[in-house]
């Protein structure tokens, strides 16, 4: 019968069914990828549930912005999913070319030559153990290089290593298959977090449900509740506070079992949630990131992932004077900033530029204006703006910091200095990498 569909129905059926959503479930998953402009105006959760039976059945073609919404739902890019691309067949949906089609997701985005020969070739035979520790053993370096490169460079590699285990768990017995779903998940979460840091949150979004899907199935509640948290590191660049709360929440449901950094992370997005919120609870902010203080150094386990923590100087400052912004409390913030700037070591060039941004939004806050001068004179703000802005600035928006730059510095002799100032609300709102 799938011979008399279109290529673009059995595709859609089978990147549905390769992770195990129903039909009901990729509804919710479209809903959740529209903006909140494009949210209001979808129909029902039944009408959306025929639309897909109809979409996968063949009797009509997805149309604007269904096209958009499937592409942000899957990760993958309209071209490959609805047939445009030559490189796509059916076959590659028949063999369930994966939870994302990175390789090609990649090079739609980063015009980066490849093979089609060489894409999404399924692996056959037995799966050595010794590749799990191969793939953990890479992730360190990868950390590095995203604080040196930025993620724009670094996406394409890690996407073709996320998508290989991918393929190789899908081949391998238990429990080699378990190590490859922990290493996936790694792999996932930094995934999403390197789409995240480039202001792409529909793939980041993509990769947050990959990374969660696959750490249930590992059946390891340190790596659940470390997916979980990676969603709620993305709902902080929503802005959605209730919902940070709530993934972290379900991390820490079962807080007796987890190691110290799974704890860390979850407190520290737990308090950035709650300083989102309209009671604005600052004292309930202090509390939660002083008990993920208390951990800090208890951290001695060797999962190569989720070492923030132990990687940036002054963690726990760090989180609570970007919740200190949110907050209102601009010259504790600034003190914090101070604090931390003035023992940040040079080589930590990517993490220091975002956090003169957040200094500069504390100080345009106050305002004052001549130590935003200093910083924009400095450009190590303008530097991060160069690197990531372009590509955010059509997902994020500028950061509130920008609009009271123009209301507290109208006059044109301070104001105009003051233009180099850019700060995007990835800058402000994401917390560091995981």
């Amino acid at each position: 019968m799938s011979d008399d569909l279109p290529a673009w129905a059995v595709r859609l059926r089978a990147e549905r069914r390769n992770r195990l959503w129903s039909q009901r479930e990729m509804a919710r998953r479209l809903v959740e990828a529209a903006d909140e402009g494009t949210r209001p105006r979808l129909p029902s959760r039944e009408t959306m549930v025929r639309r897909i039976k109809a979409y996968e059945a063949g009797h009509n073609r997805p149309g604007d912005p269904y096209r958009v919404l499937y592409a942000r739902a899957l990760g993958l890019a309209e071209a490959d999913l609805f047939g445009e691309n030559r490189g796509c067949g059916s076959r590659d949906a028949d063999e369930g070319c994966g939870v994302v089609r990175s390789r090609q997701c990649v090079v739609a985005r980063y015009d980066i030559p490849m093979d089609p020969a060489d894409a999404d070739v399924p692996h056959h035979g037995p799966v050595a153990p010794e590749v799990v520790m191969y793939f953990l053993e890479q992730l360190p370096g990868h950390y590095k290089a995203d604080m040196w490169l930025g993620p724009r460079h670094l996406i394409p590699t890690v996407a073709t290593q996320a998508e290989l285990i991918r393929q190789l768990a899908q081949a391998a017995d238990a429990p080699i298959r378990r190590g490859l779903l922990g290493a996936g998940v790694a792999y996932a979460a930094l995934l999403g977090w390197l789409y995240q840091d480039a202001g792409d949150l529909g793939r980041a979004g993509a990769w947050r449900a990959v990374a969660l899907d696959m750490a249930h199935r590992s059946q390891d509640p340190q790596l659940i509740s470390y997916a979980l948290t990676n969603k709620a590191m993305l709902a902080v660049d929503f802005e959605d506070g209730r919902t940070v709360v709530d993934y972290t929440e379900a991390a820490l449901a079962d807080e007796a079992r987890l190691c110290p950094k799974v704890r860390i992370l979850a407190l520290v997005h737990q308090a950035h949630g709650h300083s989102m919120l309209p009671a604005r609870d600052k004292d309930l902010v202090d509390r939660l990131l002083d008990r993920a203080a208390v951990l800090v150094d208890r951290v001695d386990d060797e999962y190569p992932w989720g070492n923030a923590c132990r990687r940036t100087l002054g963690y726990i400052d760090v989180q609570r004077a970007t919740a200190y912004v949110r907050l209102g409390a601009y010259r504790e913030a600034v003190a914090l900033w101070d604090r931390i700037l003035g023992t940040a070591p040079e080589s930590a060039r990517r993490d220091n530029g975002v956090f003169w941004a957040r200094q500069a939004a504390a100080l345009a806050a106050l305002p004052e204006p001549e130590r935003v001068v200093q910083i924009a004179s400095a450009a190590r703000v303008r530097r991060r703006w160069d690197r990531v802005g372009p590509v955010a600035q059509g997902d994020q928006g500028r950061l509130a910091a920008r609009d009271r730059l123009g209301r507290h510095w109208s006059r044109p002799r301070t104001g105009r200095y003051c233009r180099p100032v850019r700060l995007t609300s990835s800058d402000m709102e994401t917390p560091d990498a995981p």
